[in-house]
């Protein structure tokens, strides 16, 4: 069984779907590894730690050459993938609503696409979820950047020469992104406040120490999505809690929003007449940019100034972090392969509740409910 690395290459892209840790793991379960040259670079990995690891090292066409699996950050180009075996699996995030043409590519190359951000979100698939892992660090980052262009401090500090009040900070969707930008917010000594659609999160902001700011009293709320997503609003609650936040979001210095609902367009949360509410010096991070953005005006890796307020998103905000974006997107693909292992075969075989949720393409068809529905 060999499994195969290829060095990402989309623009902006610094992750690798492997690291020395574990290739040694999946030396451990018999693999061999190949890793392309120069693959980990960029997120702290030389090749002389791949190879110190068991990896062999070498360029794209002897790393993908006889590969049965080849994992991947984003779903390589299917032109890089000759040479693979017949049927070889590739896992990687393929983006297939949006990307429809690179899972067709795949099907008619006759590889098996699993795309890892279709991982149903259930106990024993935690551990698998990248989704989840690069979430937490972009909540993180989000915090972090933010604070970097605001420009006073965030906790309150009681100087000889007067005081300085904490920054408030308002997060708008509470998923894991929007959790552990909370708990950042807190642990740099903001004043933060916070909402979502679905009303079970109220616990979680409360329990972080956070106000929960919830639309109270409106019938036809659809918040709750299957799979831990949330879902659309009804047009009730959106008005409702569009008057709500817009009280809310004026008296706030920084905004960060999380909002996401897969296969389709963000949610638009902000809109330039809010944003002109608020005070001058103000940022909104805008974690969803890359789709459409949840906030009006956001552009993707810019720095927008709008009423004085500075509005900011990475298209792909994990990557700013490749280290540890990198080790625990790795670690998921691990866990992943891993659980399914039959020590027989010397490969692994997927169950039907998994398999089927991620398969997009199998025996030269595109083959998942989710794209065909």
């Amino acid at each position: 069984m060999k499994i195969a690395i290829l060095k990402e290459r989309a623009s902006g892209e610094t992750r690798v779907a492997a690291t020395p840790e574990t290739v040694k793991k999946f030396a451990s379960l018999g693999c061999d590894v190949a890793v392309e040259t120069g693959a980990g670079e960029t997120a702290s990995c030389p090749d002389a730690a791949y190879a110190e690891a068991g990896a062999s090292v070498g360029d794209a066409a002897a790393t993908v050459k006889d590969a049965d699996i080849v994992l991947g950050i984003q779903a390589p180009d299917v032109a890089l993938l000759q040479g693979a075996r017949p049927g070889a699996w590739v896992a990687a995030l393929f983006d297939p609503f949006t990307r429809r043409d690179v899972v067709d590519a795949y099907a008619g190359a006759g590889f098996e696409a699993l795309s890892m951000e279709f991982m149903p979100r259930i106990t024993r698939a935690q551990s698998m979820d990248v989704l989840s892992s690069q979430s937490n660090l972009a909540g993180y980052k989000a915090v972090l950047a933010a604070a970097d262009a605001y420009g006073r401090a965030f906790p309150m500090m009681m100087t000889a020469a007067g005081t300085v009040q904490a920054a408030r900070v308002f997060i708008m969707g509470v998923g894991v992104a929007g959790l552990q930008a909370i708990a950042t917010a807190r642990r740099l000594g903001a004043q933060v406040s916070a909402t979502d659609v679905r009303s079970a999160t109220k616990e979680q902001i409360q329990s972080l120490g956070a106000k929960a700011i919830f639309v109270e009293n409106v019938a036809g709320i659809e918040g709750e999505g299957s799979g831990g997503y949330a879902t659309e609003m009804s047009e009730e609650y959106q008005r409702a809690q569009a008057e709500l936040v817009s009280g809310h979001i004026a008296k706030q210095d920084i905004v960060i929003t999380t909002a996401l609902i897969p296969g389709r367009a963000a949610p638009r949360l902000i809109t330039d007449v809010q944003i002109a509410t608020m005070k001058p010096g103000s940022v909104i991070y805008d974690l969803a940019v890359a789709q459409g953005g949840n906030v009006e005006g956001s552009v993707a890796d810019q720095v927008v100034e709008k009423h004085g307020v500075k509005i900011i998103g990475y298209s792909n905000t994990p990557a700013t972090l490749p280290a540890d974006a990198s080790a625990l997107f790795a670690r998921n693909h691990y866990n992943f392969l891993s659980a399914f292992w039959d020590k027989e075969s010397g490969k692994p075989v997927l169950d039907e509740e998994i398999g089927n949720a991620i398969r997009l393409t199998q025996g030269g068809k595109v083959v998942s409910e989710r794209l065909l529905g």
